[in-house]
């Protein structure tokens, strides 16, 4: 069996572990809160018609409609073909990208300049799809525009939607 000497030194050893174990976790940034992931955008319809919305940071606009319950359309679907991984650095993946353009959305306001420069399949997407006098500076196909934090208050123009129910 153990000396009490032996108990002792064990026990301060255990005491002093969990005072080490304490102050690592302590010191160590927590984890986001939900809080923290979400940011505020603001839709505006064909009619006219405002509505603040709650998007995720990591999921895209179109996931963010869907959650809202706000129809835009059928998702342009596809692998993205690139990703950013650093401001000057896009790491090819390649997917296909987006394989329609009904999804089609026109960024303004804070935070628009900030979304992912487009990308030769999301922009002949869009010109396949819209004509020219529909195609904006921030047009983009929402389910390639994945929210960040700098998205926080971009106000997303949504057109009228395109016939998509064709037999």
């Amino acid at each position: 069996m153990f000396s009490s000497t032996t108990s002792l030194l064990f026990r301060r050893a255990a005491t002093t572990a969990s005072r080490v174990t304490a102050m690592r976790s302590l010191s160590t940034p927590a984890a986001p809160s939900v809080k923290d992931m979400l940011i505020k955008l603001t839709v505006v319809d064909p009619s006219g018609a405002r509505k603040q919305i709650t998007g995720i940071i990591g999921k895209t606009l179109y996931e963010s409609f869907e959650m809202q319950g706000i129809d835009i359309g059928p998702t342009s679907g596809g692998a993205k073909p690139e990703t950013l991984r650093t401001e000057t650095w896009m790491e090819p993946t390649f997917g296909e990208g987006p394989t329609s353009g009904y999804d089609h959305v026109v960024l303004t306001g804070r935070g628009a300049d900030k979304v992912q420069r487009l990308n030769y399949s999301e922009e002949r997407q869009l010109e396949d799809y819209w004509d020219w006098d529909e195609i904006f500076d921030g047009s983009r196909l929402a389910s390639v525009v994945t929210l960040t934090k700098d998205m926080d208050g971009m106000v997303v123009y949504v057109p009228d939607r395109i016939v998509d129910n064709c037999p």
